[in-house]
């Protein structure tokens, strides 16, 4: 192949990992945006999900898009169950402590892993996806499968959006995170909101996972790097910000994809990295983020 089926081929792959990423980074966003949590343990929701789809897909005989989407609707739910008693059983006890949460989140992380390190152990094991139809294009014939993923995302960051600027749901999410003292006063369950959104956080990183673990591997070191990646999404965008979580997770994963081609994948994180920095400094709310008053 010549420059445009490598280009091709490059952004195609970027536009996989920048579907996941999306959603993964959207549940940071959220959670950041509305409790003011910074929730480490972020990537260990991801990874449980993806662990969740391998018992879950396993479990379940005849054809492999069964297991898949039972996976798909389970797994998500598992994922948010557990978090919802997270919340309730160590946040809020914190009283949301931005320093406190900080640390129990970490902690948190290392009770997740080393749970399914005992329980699921250390191979990383695949799951078989729904499909293996192959698309042909001009010059070459792509994963059928993988283009399903960036569709999937596509729908679900559009319901998210429809959920958070048509529905009563979304208004009082927003005026919790707008100012939750006055959202209080006026009759709001502030507590049953921050519930809620970590729980919808940590589901959004299990959908991600469970979409993307058919063409990787489930293992139970996989959310360290979907973490760090939805960080540099969420610092880039805005916290808070859908638009800036999607336009950012297409950006770094589109360079991703391409510099990772034509030149190698650490360049890329550095190119990534020098990005957050210069966001930092010139605008430290991000792209699409507001100013704190």
């Amino acid at each position: 192949m010549h420059f445009g089926p490598h280009l091709l081929l490059a952004a195609l792959e970027g536009l996989v990992t920048s579907a996941v990423l999306a959603l993964t980074a959207l549940g940071l966003s959220l959670v950041f945006g509305v409790m003011r949590v910074v929730n480490v343990a972020h990537g260990e929701f991801f990874m449980l999900g993806a662990v969740l789809a391998w018992a879950i897909s396993t479990a379940i005989s005849g054809h492999p898009a069964v297991g898949f989407l039972a996976a798909l609707v389970i797994a998500p739910l598992i994922v948010g169950a557990i978090a919802l008693v997270a919340e309730r059983l160590v946040l809020r006890r914190l009283d949301y402590n931005p320093e406190a949460t900080i640390v129990a989140t970490i902690g948190m992380l290392y009770i997740i892993q080393q749970l399914a390190l005992t329980f699921y152990g250390p191979e990383a094991r695949p799951v078989e996806p729904p499909f293996s139809y192959r698309i042909l294009l001009p010059w070459f014939g792509y994963s059928g499968y993988k283009l399903s993923i960036i569709a999937a995302s596509a729908l679900l960051l559009i319901a998210t959006w429809l959920v958070l600027t048509r529905t009563r749901i979304g208004l009082i999410m927003r005026a919790t995170q707008y100012d939750s003292e006055t959202a209080q006063a006026f009759g709001i369950p502030v507590g049953r909101v921050y519930g809620g959104v970590f729980a919808l956080g940590a589901m959004l990183a299990a959908i991600a996972a469970v979409l993307i673990v058919p063409i990787s591997q489930a293992h139970y070191l996989m959310g360290q790097d979907p973490l760090l990646l939805s960080f540099i999404v969420v610092i880039i965008g805005g916290l808070g910000s859908l638009r800036g979580t999607v336009v950012a997770a297409v950006l770094i994963g589109l360079s991703d994809g391409i510099i990772s081609m034509f030149f190698s994948p650490t360049l890329a994180k550095i190119i990534a990295t020098l990005l957050v920095a210069m966001v930092l400094v010139f605008r430290p709310q991000g792209l699409f983020g507001t100013a704190s008053r």
